[in-house]
């Protein structure tokens, strides 16, 4: 199987879950279809949806909770 990266859209601060006293949008060992929603970028408090290019499984995250990323930064690593 191949291992697939999925990059941040935008640089901002990317989220995992839609409010904190949510759940994540996935977590890894979560099975993905194209165009899952699987975390959010937020820049100057407008949020953007990531969402997946492939279907597969999510291996791991590279960025984590909270963290602040560039465009086209790594946020996680799908087995397609």
């Amino acid at each position: 199987m191949a291992v697939r990266n999925l990059l941040s859209p935008l640089p901002g601060t990317f989220y995992r879950k839609p409010a904190p006293d949510q759940p994540n949008y996935k977590n890894e060992g979560d099975r993905v279809a194209v165009g899952d929603v699987v975390g959010l970028v937020e820049v100057m408090k407008s949020c953007n949806e990531v969402r997946a290019d492939a279907a597969g499984r999510v291996i791991r995250f590279i960025a984590d909770n909270e963290e602040a990323v560039m465009a086209g930064q790594p946020l996680a690593e799908i087995e397609v």
